[in-house]
């Protein structure tokens, strides 16, 4: 019974930090606007500022995994989440001045911790999962989507009552610091790994691995589908129908409340009738959301679209992470290799769409969406559970 309930106090740790993850991201995002123009940039240039943001990512996340294996998820979450409130702290500097470099740098130190923080959190999803005996990933997740519906609000609000977007992140840093040092002590324990285990076995033959390959393509696919949306849809809003940067932010907060939904009931669908058939769906509303976006009939319907996103968009990553880390011995380093595979939608996702803005308009920029739909709605069959063979198996 005490086991029951470390496991199941350590099951509201890990939604917990899924929460603040998604609050200390989205808060910015939804001022993406207000951060754009603070610095100055056109549509191209704040693509190749995100881009330093998703270069640290994916630079950062091969080396997340054997992090994790080596001190723990509870101490590789502090590490990164410490690394995204620094960078934040120097975004908002960066905004306040009008300084891009200073920006950049910001989100080279959010990046990189983010990815140290998504692997650590996700491997310890994993592991409370398989000890409850029940699918429950994607609400981790939904708990991320929680924290950016929050942080998505708090956007919206600061921007309506003209809060400068720099004094939001510093105050976002103080809260997201003091939240960190709380939760991850109640994580589950995490056995020390003996000197000869520290460097895991195995890493090139899992880059070899076909399933974790194809977990990967899932992430990347299903990854962009979210990913250009959290960049973008404010910016697609304010600029493709010339709405308000309030309405801008109203509509990313309906795109992930939309997610968080999917991710809340989508456990259900998983459960009865598994990964595969559900990617697949989901697969389907992410096309019908992003075609009512693009298609600039009215703002109402691109705000129904943003929904069908949002659904479309929400167990994708989840279900990739669950599937990667179906074998517990290796699920760190498997999770790290997928990872870094997802990640590349971060890293190509907003200088393209931002390349295509500068030349065809956002709008038509974001078709491009569609073919990462296609690739996740390709790969989704490797996500079907693994059987672990038993000396494969934790002990």
């Amino acid at each position: 019974m005490r086991d029951r309930n470390r496991v199941e106090i350590a099951k509201v740790a890990v939604g917990a930090t899924f929460a603040v993850n998604g609050l200390a991201f989205a808060g910015w995002l939804a001022r993406a606007p207000a951060v754009r123009n603070d610095l100055h940039l056109s549509p191209a240039g704040f693509g190749l500022l995100l881009l330093c943001l998703s270069a640290a990512a994916i630079a950062s996340i091969p080396l997340a995994g054997p992090l994790v294996h080596r001190v723990g998820p509870a101490r590789a979450v502090l590490l990164g989440s410490l690394s995204v409130v620094l960078g934040l702290v120097l975004l908002g500097a960066g905004a306040a001045l009008g300084w891009v470099p200073l920006a950049g740098v910001g989100l080279m130190f959010a990046g990189a911790g983010n990815s140290t923080w998504d692997v650590a959190m996700n491997v310890e999803g994993a592991d409370v999962e398989r000890r409850l005996g029940r699918t429950i990933m994607p609400r981790f997740h939904a708990g991320f989507s929680l924290g950016t519906v929050a942080g998505a609000g708090v956007g919206a609000l600061a921007a309506t009552i003209g809060v400068p977007v720099s004094t939001q992140l510093w105050v976002t840093a103080v809260l997201a610091t003091a939240a960190q040092l709380i939760i991850v002590r109640r994580f589950l324990p995490h056995a020390a790994v003996p000197a000869s285990q520290r460097r895991p076995a195995g890493i090139r033959q899992t880059w070899r691995e076909p399933r974790t390959l194809l977990i990967g393509l899932i992430m990347l696919g299903f990854g962009f589908t979210e990913g250009s949306a959290n960049d973008w849809l404010a910016i697609s809003l304010v600029d493709g129908y010339g709405t308000s940067e309030t309405l801008g932010a109203i509509g990313f907060g309906m795109f992930v409340a939309a997610m968080t939904m999917g991710r809340m009931f989508g456990v259900h669908a998983l459960q009865r009738w598994g990964r595969v058939p559900v990617l697949r769906a989901t697969a389907g509303l992410a096309l019908i959301g992003v075609l009512s976006v693009v298609s600039g009939v009215a703002v109402p319907f691109a705000l129904v679209g943003a929904l069908f996103w949002g659904v479309g968009a929400s167990l994708g990553f989840p279900v990739g992470m669950s599937a990667a880390a179906d074998d517990p011995a290796r699920a760190a380093i498997r999770v790290s290799v997928a990872g870094s595979i997802g990640y590349a939608a971060f890293l190509s996702g907003p200088p393209l769409i931002g390349f295509l803005a500068q030349h065809v308009g956002i709008l038509h920029a974001l078709l491009v969406v569609l073919a990462a739909i296609a690739l996740g709605l390709y790969a989704s069959r490797a996500a079907r559970p693994l059987v672990v063979e038993p000396d494969h198996a934790e002990v």
